[in-house]
Parts: C-alpha cells; sequence; structure tokens
C-alpha cells in the first residue's frame, strides 16, 4: 500500500479520496475548505496545513483542481509547490479537467526535476466517484502510466492509456464536447416530438434502438420516465452540472483555435450552455436540464 497526498477534496475529489482510504493507502490530505478537510478526516485520512506537507512523505500526490492556472499554482510555485515538496521520484497524478497546454508545462516541470507525472482526468461525475466506476484518460510515459495504473484503478473501472503527457486532457475535452452536443440533440429531438404529438416513452423506445442511440439518450435521458435512474427524474439535480459542462466546452474551443480545427456544432453548444449558465440556477442544475431552456424558448 501507497502513502499518498491528495490536495482537492471537492465533489469529485472527497470521494475518490474515500475509496483510496477503503483500499488499504494511508492518506494526507489537504483543501483549502475546512469542511473538505473534516470529511477527509472522517473517511480515515490525516489532515495536512498545506499542499507542502501532504506532499513532503508521499509516494504518489493526486490533485483534483478546478483549473490550470491552480494546477500550475499547486505543483509550480517556487515557495511551496508540489514539485518542489514531493519526494525524488515520487509518482504525481493529476486527475483536473484542464488545457492541454497546462498539463503539458506541468509535466515538463515535474520530469526536470526528476519526478514522473501523469494527467488523468476522469468521466462518471460524483455518482461513479462515490461508487469507484470512474473511467481514467492518462497521458504520460508509459512507466508512469503503469505504476499510476493501481492507484487509479482503487477509485475507476477503467484506465486507459491515451499517449503522452497532455493526451488524458485531449482525450476528456473531445469525449465532453460529443456529449454536450449530443445532450442538445436528444433535448432538441425530445421538444420537436412533444410539438408533434409523440409519446417521450415511445420515441425513446424506438431511438434507443435505432441509429439515435446515445449515451445522452439511453442513461441520461433529459426528460422525466423512460430512464428512471437520470437527473430529469429528480428535478435535475446535478450528477454533472451544466457549468462544468460549460467548462470543458470553453476548454474545447480553445483548444479548436489553437490547434485550427474546425468544431462549429461545438461552439453553438458552448454558446448554449453560456446562455443556460447565465440564467439564474441554471449553472447549478445537471447539464441535461438545458432542456428546459430549450423548451422555453422554442
Amino acid at each position: 500500500m501507497a502513502t499518498i497526498a491528495f490536495v482537492g477534496l471537492g465533489n469529485m475529489g472527497g470521494p475518490m479520496l474515500a475509496n483510496l482510504v477503503k483500499a488499504g493507502h494511508a492518506l494526507h490530505a489537504f483543501d483549502l475548505s475546512q469542511d473538505a478537510l473534516a470529511r477527509a478526516e472522517t473517511a480515515g485520512a490525516t489532515r495536512a496545513a498545506t499542499a507542502a506537507e501532504a506532499a513532503a512523505a508521499a509516494e504518489v500526490v493526486i490533485t483534483m483542481l478546478p483549473a490550470g492556472q491552480h494546477v500550475r499554482q499547486v505543483y509550480m510555485d517556487e515557495s511551496g509547490g508540489l514539485i518542489g515538496a514531493a519526494p525524488k521520484g515520487a509518482l504525481l497524478i493529476d486527475c483536473s479537467t484542464i488545457d492541454v497546454d497546462s498539463a503539458r508545462a506541468v509535466a515538463a516541470a515535474a520530469a526536470d526535476a526528476g519526478q514522473r507525472m501523469v494527467d488523468a482526468p476522469v468521466s462518471g461525475g460524483v455518482g461513479a466517484a462515490e461508487a469507484g466506476t470512474l473511467t481514467f484518460m492518462v497521458g504520460g510515459a508509459d512507466d508512469a502510466v503503469e505504476a499510476a495504473r493501481p492507484i487509479l484503478e482503487a477509485m475507476g473501472k477503467a484506465v486507459v492509456h491515451t499517449g503522452g503527457p497532455g493526451t488524458g486532457q485531449a482525450a476528456k475535452i473531445c469525449n465532453n464536447m460529443m456529449l454536450g452536443i449530443q445532450m442538445l440533440s436528444v433535448c432538441e429531438a425530445f421538444m420537436l416530438a412533444k410539438r408533434l404529438g409523440l409519446d417521450a416513452q415511445k420515441l425513446f423506445d424506438v431511438s434507443s434502438r435505432a441509429s439515435g442511440q446515445c449515451w445522452s439518450l439511453t442513461t441520461y435521458c433529459p426528460v422525466p420516465g423512460p430512464v428512471p435512474t437520470s437527473p430529469a427524474n429528480r428535478d435535475y439535480k446535478a450528477g454533472f452540472t451544466a457549468a462544468m459542462m460549460l467548462k470543458d466546452l470553453k476548454l474545447a474551443q480553445q483548444a479548436a483555435a489553437v490547434s485550427g480545427a474546425a468544431t462549429p456544432l461545438g461552439g453553438l453548444a458552448e454558446s448554449l450552455y453560456a446562455v443556460f449558465c447565465n440564467h439564474e440556477g441554471g449553472g447549478t442544475l445537471d447539464f441535461s436540464g438545458i432542456i428546459q431552456m430549450i423548451e422555453g424558448d422554442a
């Protein structure tokens, strides 16, 4: 079992830490939120006063942070960054969803310091974090990914090596751009069906067995009824918030601009989610809740 520092204990990081404790690892936790630290202690982790203190004796460092600037600061800060604080040879795992450039910059700084690093963003949302069934998209050198694999498997059901540094982030933003676009298409189809007098369950019965089938339909159907476990049946209480979807769509558009890729549907999806999130409370709802805006605007 490993000694692990875990920095960033929000809605995703907290349950991920708890699953590592259950797997028998020794966890040293840090977060700016005292409530999050208290929950980590209840789960069996040791509280650290700073991120650097958590990493000082760690074999593995895991981070789950909001954005690229936070990852750069936490790892690369000259006065207490994780790269400087962790022992030489430590394995660094960033599970945040951030821009590819930041992921590669931090990985290069870690390599210069004699440490292995992987970018390992996740898919599955809070429910999968709690259940330990996340999917990890992992970018990094072969040896670093294989070293990270047993740690990640304690928190997830699938670990996919996507290539070199930054490719985990590339896979995540491409996947979530598809997800955002697909959800909008499903929402529009159900609203059109409603106006044409077609029952939602009947459309689901057809499309879930036909060429319109996709995860946004069969697992996360945005109308109440056809999929009892979808957020539509609990007033769109978030498994993955609209604000987080907007963040990922923005990352995809930034990457498209830098790389010269044409993503017109991704751009439109970003615009629509921006409108939805600007409505009061929209950003805190599940991303499938955008069907409420589509229905109202229609």
